[in-house]
């Protein structure tokens, strides 16, 4: 295991460009399973979750050709179905929370597939039954015994298209459905369909192979499926959590940064969120300019009631990033109420926070009232654990800004989505070593 060491109280100053997306790139490789021509990637972030998942594809007959360090081109000619019957099969997709999404074509495809329980962020309970529900509305067949070494089991010789609303706006429950719908016969309705910009780029990548899929941006998607797909190339999206992170820890350690190439329109009510916590920022061109801040002050609502902060499907603000406005709102002027209904797992976090000297009341395991210091005092270092991806940066972002020097263990959790933090943050004025 290992661990990061922060020396607190460094103030940044330089450019850093943000990876690519990690949501988009765990849908958008999957999907090269679902034509034998070669589909090319650019854009592709060197972290754990997406190489695991590249190596996994590999161990499935994929050919791999790595042109540059964020572009491979995918050939999926030759896909030894076998592989799935195997125990190593069962550990590597297990440990991948994204390997659930190699079903969606598997099934388009080769009209069959099999995953094991796969694993993730400790965040709480992340069922899987709209996927499976999806799956079964376009005539595959399930079938999961925990005596099967906890399989997925999914016969899907007769996919047909039909008419479905979604029990809930699942990104990774959309994209898996839309992947097996555009080679089921006959046309497929997906209402209450997820519509992050990821899910758009899935959509638009998917046309270019020659699916027929309308209402990519909206809730209503229609697939009119097609026979076969062919070759592509596609560029990926930066990552827009990785962007929210580093407004954030911009603030709280008063730093001037300028993040580079964000794709600005593809941020939706990103930057606005960060605004209302009092945070300046210039958009120039497609780069966001965030100037050194001394104080930044939250603003209140219109009837003078405290600010409320909350996750919603998209064009709702994104649950991955309410850790990262929890952890901002520390140190302005004002009191923020965070409240994340999709996990009841994640701002359990928070008790380290406290421990640095955070003024947060957890209210229930949703929601977390946030009573910001102003600078009056700095957080403390301490020793702690990464619990999961973005707890991990959040908890980064309090040992950069605070006295004195913080450790934090189970970092591999901070390295599946952020990838080379240390080296990137170090290169503009951070002080963090891997141990």
């Amino acid at each position: 295991m290992a661990s990061f060491k922060i020396a607190g109280g460094r103030q940044m100053k330089g450019e850093i460009t943000p990876q690519g997306a990690k949501n988009e790139a765990l849908q958008i490789l999957c999907a090269v399973l679902l034509t034998k021509e070669p589909v090319t990637i650019h854009n592709i972030p060197n972290i754990r979750d997406v190489n695991q998942l590249i190596d996994l594809l590999g161990d499935l007959g994929v050919k791999r050709t790595r042109l540059s360090n964020s572009s491979i081109r995918f050939e999926a000619s030759d896909v030894h179905l076998e592989f799935m019957e195997t125990e190593m099969y069962r550990q590597k997709a297990a440990a991948l929370r994204g390997s659930v999404m190699l079903l969606g074509p598997m099934l388009a495809r080769f009209k069959k597939g099999r995953i094991p329980r796969p694993g993730g962020d400790k965040i709480g309970r992340r069922r899987l039954d709209t996927h499976f529900l999806g799956f079964e509305r376009l005539g595959a067949k399930f079938d999961y015994d925990p005596n099967d070494g906890g399989f997925y089991q999914v016969d899907a010789s007769g996919l047909h298209g039909t008419y479905m609303l979604l029990d809930e706006a699942s990104v990774t429950g959309t994209a898996n459905i839309l992947m097996a719908a555009v080679m089921a016969e006959g046309i497929t309705t997906i209402y209450n369909a997820a519509c992050e910009p990821y899910l758009q780029q899935l959509c638009k990548m998917l046309n270019r192979m020659g699916a027929k899929i309308s209402g990519v941006g909206s809730n209503l998607l229609t697939i009119d499926g097609v026979s076969s797909l062919n070759g592509t190339e596609h560029t990926m999206l930066p990552d827009m959590i990785e962007i929210g992170s580093f407004i954030g820890m911009a603030a709280m350690t008063k730093s001037e940064l300028t993040i580079k190439n964000c794709s600005i329109p593809d941020l939706g009510v990103i930057p606005g969120v960060f605004q209302k916590l009092g945070i300046q920022m210039e958009f120039r061109g497609d780069d966001i300019f965030i100037p050194a801040q001394d104080h930044y002050e939250v603003e209140s609502f219109i009837d003078g009631s405290m600010l409320v902060v909350a996750d919603a499907p998209w064009p709702g603000f994104t649950p991955d990033l309410l850790s990262i406005v929890l952890v901002t709102a520390i140190q302005a002027k004002g009191t923020v109420l965070i409240h994340q209904k999709m996990f009841e797992s994640r701002l359990f976090f928070v008790d380290k926070l406290i421990e640095m000297g955070a003024q947060i009341i957890l209210c229930d395991p949703h929601r977390a009232t946030v009573v910001g210091l102003n600078r009056a005092t700095q957080l403390r270092g301490i020793r702690m654990t990464s619990p999961d991806i973005r707890a991990g940066v959040s908890l980064l972002i309090a040992a950069m800004s605070a006295q004195g020097v913080s450790i934090i263990d189970n970092i591999e959790q901070i390295d599946r989505g952020y990838q080379n933090i240390d080296t990137r943050l170090n290169a503009i004025g951070a002080e963090i070593v891997r141990l």
